[in-house]
């Protein structure tokens, strides 16, 4: 028993004419009937009584057309999940992120992704650069957005979704706050809330880097944090200054003031996944979060 003998049974069954059915399959009436005879005889029953005037379903057939109904039409349900899964719109996909990626970035890709692809599962997981790049490598996660290590693992590929300038986070009320613009010389001597190196080498060696300028001594450390709303939460307690993301000024935190630097340094947020990924979603939350965060500067 075939599926399109299943097909060709239910056309003739609801039509109830040979020839009818046949323009409605496009094909033959000839073959139409051949496969009806030949379905019959691999049941060991007759479907339909003919004659010259009418064709009708024998008791058997009625019993057998709607299975038939339904077998066909799972079958074309089976095929369309094939299709949308293989388009990325089905399925679920695991995607990791820094929390700075919640500032603009995830807010305006989510909505997107919900509206074009109402049926994808995005599961959402925070954590640093160096936890995501682990994960990836063990296939915990299928994608993330992370501030990229330099030099990239081996097997890891990314596409640059924003970049933007860091800024200076200083308390309400600091001295620095009555500058439009910092240097790294007004910077020395500060007390610094900065990232922990383990989390995130690239990102803590361009803030030291900045904060030492030409050759001056390694920056003072206050504090060490691994999110940077904590960071500027610490910064509102007047536990330091920090160097953060532009995005971060958005979340307009209540005791934080920010400040332009001069010459300040770039930082990348890029989507990253192992040249393994094999997810079909990775492709259209890829290109949906690139269109989101459109490689924008502060």
């Amino acid at each position: 028993m075939e599926l399109r003998q299943l097909r060709y049974f239910v056309a003739v069954a609801e039509e109830l004419h040979f020839g009818r059915a046949a323009g409605r399959l496009g094909i033959a009436q000839p073959a139409l009937s051949q496969q009806i005879r030949k379905l019959e005889t691999d049941l060991g029953v007759e479907l339909l009584t003919r004659n010259r005037r009418r064709v009708a379903l024998s008791p058997a057939g009625a019993a057998f057309l709607p299975e038939a109904r339904e077998t066909v039409a799972r079958a074309a349900r089976a095929a369309r999940v094939a299709r949308r899964t293989a388009a990325g719109e089905l399925g679920r996909l695991a995607l990791g992120f820094v929390g700075s990626a919640t500032d603009e970035l995830l807010p305006r890709a989510m909505p997107v992704l919900r509206a074009r692809y109402p049926d994808l599962e995005v599961t959402l997981r925070e954590s640093t650069s160096a936890e995501q790049v682990a994960a990836l490598a063990r296939g915990e996660l299928d994608l993330g957005l992370l501030r990229p290590p330099s030099p990239l693992p081996a097997g890891l590929r990314t596409r640059l979704l924003t970049r933007e300038r860091l800024v200076a986070a200083l308390p309400v009320g600091h001295r620095l706050t009555r500058l439009p613009r910092l240097t790294a010389a007004d910077l020395r001597g500060e007390p610094l809330v900065r990232f922990p190196r383990a989390e995130g080498a690239w990102m803590y060696d361009l803030i030291t880097d900045y904060c030492r300028g030409d050759g001056g001594p390694p920056p003072e450390v206050a504090q060490e944090a691994v999110m940077m709303q904590t960071i500027t939460a610490l910064v509102a307690a007047g536990t330091g200054i920090a160097l953060v993301p532009a995005s971060q000024r958005t979340l307009a935190r209540p005791g934080v003031a920010f400040r332009r630097l001069v010459a300040a340094p770039l930082l990348d947020l890029v989507a990253a996944w192992p040249e393994s990924c094999s997810s079909p979603a990775r492709g259209p939350v890829v290109e949906t979060l690139a269109a989101a965060g459109g490689s924008r500067g502060a």
